[in-house]
C-alpha cells in the first residue's frame, strides 16, 4: 500500500475517508488481528470497525479508539502545534539571561575576626 504520494486536495471526503478506512485495514491485517479483536480493545461495535474499513464515516472519537487499539496514536503527531521562536525572541531572551549570581547575604555588620 503505497499512500506516500497520495493527493489528498484532489480527492472528496468519501475517497479519502474510504483510504483511510484501507489504511487501518491493512494495519489490522499485518497485526494479525480480527476485527472482533480490534473492536473490543477499543471499545466499540464490530460494526463501526467495518463501517470505516468500507469507507463508511465514523466518528472522531471511533477513529482514535481504533488507532489506540492498533497501537497507532503516533500518527496523530502531525496535529501537534510546536511553538517555535522567532530569531529575534530568542535573542531578546539570551539577552535576559542571568549573568552573574549576587550574595544576597549583604550583612556588612559582622565583623570579621582580623
Amino acid at each position: 500500500m503505497d499512500n506516500a504520494n497520495i493527493e489528498w486536495a484532489a480527492m472528496s471526503d468519501k475517497a479519502i475517508i474510504a483510504t483511510i478506512g484501507e489504511y487501518l485495514k491493512h494495519q489490522r491485517l499485518a497485526k494479525n488481528k480480527t476485527q472482533a479483536q480490534i473492536a473490543v480493545d477499543a471499545g466499540i461495535n464490530r460494526w463501526t470497525l467495518s463501517n470505516i474499513e468500507n469507507g463508511k464515516a465514523v466518528t472522531l472519537a471511533s477513529l482514535v479508539q481504533i488507532l489506540r487499539a492498533l497501537d497507532l496514536l503516533s500518527t496523530l503527531n502531525i496535529f501537534r502545534i510546536e511553538k517555535r521562536i522567532s530569531p529575534i525572541e530568542l535573542a531578546k531572551s539570551e539577552k535576559q539571561k542571568r549573568r552573574r549570581a549576587r550574595n544576597v547575604n549583604n550583612d556588612n555588620k559582622t565583623e570579621s575576626e582580623w
